[in-house]
């Protein structure tokens, strides 16, 4: 089988990869495609429905995973015995990933990556060998529904110290990643919210709000972050964005339209902003910016952040900061909950922040991803005008922009068959803009090795079949 014929809906609120997954599975489901069955490459299937190879392999990492499907190496996917399926959902829910194990490249550009080489783990190590005795054996039974007060308060005290985030312990909450949290702040907003989310944007928080049913509405962003005048003529009363480095474009929020967005939230008084702060930690020129949460004057500001880039992604901790307004709100309606992060796994984390060891590591990696950075701009210097940066100022990824008569698509298959794995802007995007510009390309640099950036760099350029200028 060398092709599918699928209708996908460009302009459809269900994202292309949802839109692929969601047919290939009801196609097998009901016998449209036999068992056994070879599926198209996901270089044939992308030329031939006119998505990235990205898409397609979003759709068949779902279907892998849950069974429908089978990656054999070299081989390629084949349709699985359904009778082998324990159950079968007609309509599964799916949440995309910016990277999937199913799939390794020899150069991984993901934006989700950290540098591993640098974990501290002997001291991590102790901090564990410390925890697991029987003196700690009460950490076995269920602790207090928003998490043990002592994470809380660490928690509180590094933000104020880093963020100027002002919060007590009993603001805050934990949970086990932001798709546990976001579901939670988003029942506790009720039912008549209407969400304006940055555009292109954070594609795991799009899928939450169409997954529950919310209606929302995508916010453009420019240059200076999210454009406020467009939020304030739609009809949404909650604003998720990420101001201190936009995802994916890396752009700043203003201090104008940071005035702006606060105003807009005092306006009306069911108006929120959820502030997603993800990779604040590592700013790299000026100086720090503060969170809007520390200067909102009204308590409009529900903070959120994690310790997926600060440590590990695998450690399953995001917290928020309610504001006082909705705490009470959220004792009535969730204190049966039980904390979804392991009580261990809460105090290790505590022990590490307490004794200080939680900020030496991040003044050691912000040094290292500045190089990696430094390095990265110096490099790219050699392709210019053709290659330009952008969002460099902060976090873990940059933009390129790509002067070429190339499609973005183009681009990201040309870097996938050089087994280079690199995101298109086009993927973060849930809606069509209005402006057409030249491609541009997600570039995360926090998994690479500092001693490979310049190379990485080079193989890529060549994949894309870019020469240097200087």
């Amino acid at each position: 089988m060398d092709f599918l014929m699928f209708q996908l809906v460009q302009e459809s609120k269900t994202p292309l990869y949802e839109q692929l997954y969601s047919a290939i599975k009801e196609a097998i489901i009901n016998g449209t495609i036999e068992e056994g069955i070879k599926l198209p490459s996901k270089r044939k299937l992308a030329d031939y429905l006119a998505v990235s190879q990205t898409t397609i392999e979003f759709a068949y990492s779902q279907l892998v995973a849950e069974g429908f499907i089978s990656s054999e190496p070299r081989r390629g996917y084949f349709v699985q015995n359904l009778e082998e399926l324990a159950i079968i959902e007609q309509d599964t829910p799916i949440i995309m990933q910016e990277a999937s194990d199913t799939f390794s490249f020899s150069i991984d550009l993901s934006p989700g990556k950290i540098d591993t080489d640098s974990f501290p783990f002997a001291t991590w190590r102790k901090y564990a060998k410390d925890i697991v005795n029987d003196e700690n054996k009460d950490l076995l039974q269920l602790g207090h529904p928003q998490g043990d007060y002592g994470l809380r308060q660490q928690i509180s005290s590094y933000l104020f110290q880093s963020r100027g985030v002002k919060s007590t312990p009993e603001q805050i909450i934990l949970g086990s990643g932001t798709e546990q949290i976001m579901p939670l702040i988003i029942h506790l907003l009720g039912d008549k919210a209407v969400y304006g989310f940055e555009n292109p944007g954070y594609p795991l928080t799009h899928h939450l709000f169409f997954e529950d049913s919310r209606k929302s509405v995508p916010i453009p962003v420019d240059d200076d972050g999210v454009v406020v005048a467009k939020l304030e003529q739609s009809f949404a009363n909650v604003m998720y964005v990420t101001p201190s480095h936009q995802f994916p474009t890396g752009a700043v929020l203003s201090a104008t339209r940071r005035s702006q967005l606060l105003a807009w939230a005092y306006q009306q008084d069911n108006r929120y902003i959820i502030e997603d702060d993800y990779d604040s930690e590592f700013r790299y020129t000026g100086k720090p910016i503060p969170s809007l949460q520390g200067i909102d004057q009204n308590e409009r500001v529900i903070y959120l952040s994690t310790f997926s880039k600060s440590l590990m992604p695998s450690l399953r901790i995001a917290y928020a900061v309610l504001p006082k307004s909705l705490l009470s709100q959220y004792k009535q309606r969730f204190s049966y909950y039980s904390a979804t992060v392991p009580r261990m796994d809460q105090h290790l984390l505590s022990n590490f922040m307490e004794d200080g060891y939680f900020a030496k590591h991040l003044n050691k990696m912000r040094k290292i991803y500045k190089r990696k950075l430094e390095i990265i701009t110096k490099t790219i210097m050699q392709y210019e005008p053709t290659v330009t940066i952008s969002g460099e100022q902060a976090g873990m990824h940059i933009l390129l922009t790509i002067h070429t008569t190339r499609t973005e698509a183009d681009l990201v298959n040309l870097a996938e068959q050089a087994d280079i794995r690199i995101y298109g802007l086009q993927e973060y995007i849930s809606s069509e803009l209005e402006e057409k510009t030249a491609p541009k390309l997600v570039l995360g640099f926090g998994g690479l090795k500092v001693e490979e950036v310049a190379s990485s760099i080079h193989q890529l350029m060549h994949a894309l079949e870019i020469t240097k200028t200087l």
